[in-house]
């Protein structure tokens, strides 16, 4: 639970970080990763997408810390979130040519946290059914 806690913080706390610097230094952060935006809704998009949703990440992410039962909630969140950005990253890797250090280093971080918070969920996952096994009405079998 405690390793669980704090791998989580730490996703949080750079999902936290991405969202100021997608914010606060887009155009640094656009080169980094090779966009090129257009004036206006392009960068209205960045901030949006790039800002926003990045802060939502961290507060799912870091929602344990104030609310120490949600932890199972995040826990679930994370993988399914990185699961789908390892999906969409390989694919992209074999569809596209010239792919920058910094996008793979995104997809290595990407998979690491898919298969950490997997991993971790699938431990707290066993550790809850140990815990509290089924129930006596649910492990009664009914007879007639």
């Amino acid at each position: 639970m405690l390793k669980s806690r704090v791998f989580l913080t730490v996703i949080g706390v750079t999902c936290r970080f991405l969202a100021g610097w997608c914010s606060l230094m887009p155009f640094q952060t656009l080169q980094l990763v090779g966009f090129d935006l257009k004036p206006g809704s392009g960068q209205s998009e960045f901030l949006v997408i790039y800002g926003g949703l990045e802060m939502a990440l961290a507060v799912v992410f870091l929602l344990p810390l104030i609310r120490p039962k949600q932890l199972e909630h995040s826990l679930l969140v994370c993988p399914i979130v990185h699961a789908c950005l390892v999906l969409f990253r390989s694919v992209s890797l074999f569809l596209h040519a010239d792919i920058s250090p910094t996008t793979r280093k995104m997809a290595f971080y990407a998979w690491s946290i898919f298969l950490g918070t997997a991993g971790l969920a699938w431990k707290e996952s066993k550790r809850q059914r140990d815990r509290h096994p089924a129930s006596d009405a649910e492990s009664q079998e009914v007879k007639p």
